[in-house]
């Protein structure tokens, strides 16, 4: 029974992941024969300050968009975890984003964050003109960029959205009747109720987005920013290794930077489970 499973595995993951191993230390533009180059990627790699660049711009992503993602669909699952008349057209509307392709969700996007006709500038245009300021340029400017990039993905939360809601409902409301007896209040009842029986979700979500961030970004940066403005301030590792192995057929040089991309994907979440494990304990 496990034999088509395996054979995925094997096909779809370990296979690929042996082939890029290997490209990362070889030269390969898909036309000539694969060259042994050893190191050399790597070394190259980390003296390219378009891929430092990148790296940086992925770090921060990933520290600033998981945890606000997280935060949201928690506190999307806890208003909306009861039944009432508007509950379901409202959790529909929370988890139909994620349900967009993301070719379309990002040029959605694109319109709306057009600096002369997109309604988000037209709506920002009379609270900036109060305070001095000219609405964000989200396509030009490097800071405004990557906020839009963040901005794009605290909207795609649906997936976790629905598992959080899973998980209050099927929380013990004797608990919570008993919380309630003893008149505890609401920050009480999150912080030592709701909080800790919602943790092993909330960790697991936690892990998986921080693996999940370094391509949640490749799809917005390439419709909506074009890994720009300059200099390449929404190119993301993602995008890099896209640009270098599809646009200028560097097979080796992108494997290398896929298998960088992998081990800090590695280390970040070896550091999550030993911070939640200490966390539990």
């Amino acid at each position: 029974m496990l034999a088509p499973y395996v054979f995925g595995l094997v096909a779809l993951v370990l296979v690929p992941f042996a082939v890029t191993v290997v490209l990362a230390f070889t030269e390969y533009d898909l036309i000539n024969p694969p060259v042994w180059v050893g190191w050399a990627n790597f070394t190259e790699l980390f003296d390219d300050p378009i891929f430092r660049m990148a790296l940086g711009n992925s770090l921060w992503f990933a520290a600033i968009a998981v945890p606000l993602r997280l935060l949201i669909a928690l506190g999307l699952a806890l208003l909306l975890h009861r039944r009432s008349w508007f509950v379901g057209s409202a959790r529909t509307a929370a988890a139909l984003p994620a349900a967009v392709p993301e070719i379309a969700y990002g040029l959605l996007w694109l319109w709306l964050f057009n600096p002369v006709h997109g309604p988000i500038n037209q709506l920002l245009a009379g609270p900036s003109a109060l305070l001095g300021r000219t609405p964000p340029a989200w396509l030009t400017l490097p800071n405004d960029a990557r906020a839009g990039i963040i901005i794009m993905s605290l909207f795609t939360v649906g997936e976790m959205f629905v598992i959080l809601v899973a998980a209050r409902q099927a929380l013990p409301r004797d608990v919570y009747e008993l919380a309630a007896i003893e008149d505890a209040t609401g920050w009480d009842i999150f912080r030592r109720i709701t909080l800790p029986l919602m943790a092993p979700a909330l960790g697991l979500l936690l892990v998986r987005d921080t693996i999940m961030s370094f391509q949640l970004s490749f799809t917005p940066a390439l419709v909506v920013t074009n890994g720009g403005p300059p200099p390449y301030a929404t190119t993301y590792l993602s995008l890099f290794v896209y640009r270098n192995a599809f646009e200028y057929l560097r097979y080796g040089f992108a494997a290398a930077a896929t298998l960088v991309m992998l081990a800090l994907t590695v280390v970040a979440v070896l550091l999550q489970v030993r911070l939640l494990r200490r966390a539990r304990l």
